[in-house]
């Protein structure tokens, strides 16, 4: 398997290659080339890589960006929570994550970014494929990542966490080989394996071409940043110097993540060693690496690894009631005290019970006002931190209200004294950039709901927008923008008597259901986190 592969000395893509045995085969290429453009699922899986690649962690922009992303894929926010919540990943915290937007906040925007590319390669790759050589290359690859994460950690240089993106994507043209030519793949492994081969001879002599030059082909078809491809080439064999500047540490820490993969995928204790002694040599001066912190760094690197595997449903599967041994060493193992420490840990059940269990006809979840409690706490522990970002805590709160109430689209719409109007800033839900966009009208006088809500700083609730003294009061502007609005909320934000804005949500269903007491009073406390955070910042 390629993950049990040695580490070769003279690995780099300028090896001597003239001595292989080249064979004219550029019709493989042509053909894995055409298997790749006719798969159903790389154009997408492509387009979405690149956009949140490109995501940029220094901007508030991106954090709203991010969310809307991840939250528009049920499949990919559930897996994305279930990982925030595990040990490995929420080990500094016993508070449970119940929001993208609290996983940004509580792990870090590179660190979910990261999580969630992994997660979009495996279910993009594995849709239909379900060959052993496949789930080989993406263990490789995740396991690669979370070794450039953890390099990350320690870099001096801004934004390291791109190396842990890089090395994520180092075995690309490997992993399309798995999923498109068993063949070729199972005869360039075997080449390897013997011994008399590095894998970028290896690949020119089953193949015909570079694997490394096609992963490049492949990553500039996705429009992946320069700076990533660039990472993924290898340095000339021999011991490396310290590295004269960013892009060159990048270089080496992606080729350090992907050849150290056999010491997390564990094979024997005695390859292992001779590999640390092999990585060592290479890579020891140049990143500031001796035993004791490359164990480190790989101890950690596999659980984060193994926290992966489980949540994107990458372990071996088990057939006739036996597992597999590989299975065995993806398990998170913790130690007697540990498990003594899990068994005295103050339960924390906001995340069981603040899952939404049964649904309204309108959409609304029968527990909202267990989903909104847990809101408010949220909200409450990411103010008291005090080291948020306003642009965070709307977001935040936004995604509670459309979560725990079931709406279509929320959105937080804010006086602009220069432009004499009202403009959404902020909002969570379908098409929302598009209503966001929209959602603009004059700070004039006017009789119309919105007004008079905020005028009179009253919080309204329309369980049926089609009543004839609702529609009356409509705006022609929301009934163009949102004419199949059924049921919705205004929330006016009042500071010192003074309207500043409000908040909107909507369902395309009617809510006869209405809004209890308890809902209410939650939803109110929410509105006024939100006016604190406004007044405060």
């Amino acid at each position: 398997m390629a993950t049990e592969l040695l580490y070769k000395e003279n690995s780099s893509g300028t090896d001597d290659i003239s001595s292989t045995k080249k064979r004219p085969t550029a019709s493989t290429k042509e053909k894995l080339l055409r298997a790749i453009s006719d798969d159903p699922n790389l154009p997408s899986l492509g387009g979405s890589i690149s956009y949140i690649i490109q995501l940029s962690s220094s901007e508030d922009e991106s954090i709203r960006q991010l969310s809307h992303f991840i939250l528009s894929d049920v499949s990919l926010a559930q897996k994305i929570l279930c990982l925030s919540n595990s040990i490995t990943f929420r080990s500094s915290s016993t508070q449970a994550v119940t929001s993208i937007t609290k996983a940004i906040f509580l792990l870090g925007f590179d660190t979910v970014r990261t999580c969630a590319l992994a997660i979009l390669l495996v279910d993009g790759m594995m849709s239909g494929k379900r060959a052993e050589y496949v789930r080989t290359e993406l263990i490789h690859a995740l396991a690669a990542s979370m070794i450039g994460r953890e390099l990350a950690k320690h870099s001096q240089f801004k934004d390291g966490e791109e190396i842990a993106v890089a090395a994520l994507f180092k075995n690309t043209g490997r992993l399309l080989l798995a999923a498109h030519d068993h063949d070729k793949y199972e005869e360039m492994i075997a080449c390897i394996e013997q011994g008399a081969h590095t894998p970028e001879q290896a690949s020119m002599q089953v193949l015909g071409f570079s694997l490394n030059d096609f992963t490049e082909t492949i990553l500039e078809k996705w429009n992946i940043p320069a700076s990533i491809i660039q990472a993924i080439k290898s340095k000339p064999a021999g011991t490396l110097s310290s590295p004269k500047n960013k892009q060159e540490w990048m270089q080496q820490a992606t080729e350090l993540s992907d050849k150290a993969v056999p010491l997390i995928i564990k094979s024997c204790a005695s390859g292992n060693l001779e590999l640390e002694n092999k990585l060592l040599a290479r890579f020891g001066k140049a990143l500031d690496l001796n035993k004791s912190k490359l164990d480190i760094l790989i101890n950690d690197a596999t659980e984060e690894t193994s926290a992966l595997q489980v949540n994107v449903n990458l372990l071996p599967v088990v057939k006739k009631g036996k597992i597999s041994a590989d299975m065995k060493d993806t398990g998170l193992h913790l130690n007697a005290d540990e498990d003594v420490l899990t068994e005295l840990i103050l339960a924390d059940t906001t995340a069981d019970d603040a899952q939404v269990v049964q649904r309204y006809p309108s959409g609304k979840p029968h527990n909202a006002s267990v989903l909104l409690l847990a809101a408010v706490q949220d909200v409450a522990e990411m103010m008291v931190a005090n080291n948020y970002k306003l642009s965070e805590l709307v977001m935040l709160i936004l995604e509670h209200y459309y979560n725990s109430l079931g709406f279509r689209f929320v959105t937080l719409c804010l006086r602009d004294d220069q432009k004499h109007q009202y403009r959404a800033r902020s909002s969570v839900g379908r098409n929302d950039p598009e209503y966001q966009k929209a959602f603009c009208f004059p700070a004039i006088l006017s009789t119309d709901l919105f007004y008079l809500a905020m005028a009179r700083d009253t919080d309204l609730f329309i369980s049926n927008a089609a009543a004839p003294k609702v529609r009356e009061l409509l705006p022609r502007w929301h009934q163009n923008l949102l004419p199949d609005t059924c049921s919705f909320i205004v929330l006016p934000l009042v500071f010192n008597k003074k309207p500043i804005g409000f908040i909107y949500a909507d369902r395309e269903f009617a809510a006869p259901e209405g809004i209890t007491s308890e809902e209410t009073r939650l939803i109110k406390t929410l509105k006024g986190q939100i006016l604190t955070a406004l007044n405060l910042k």
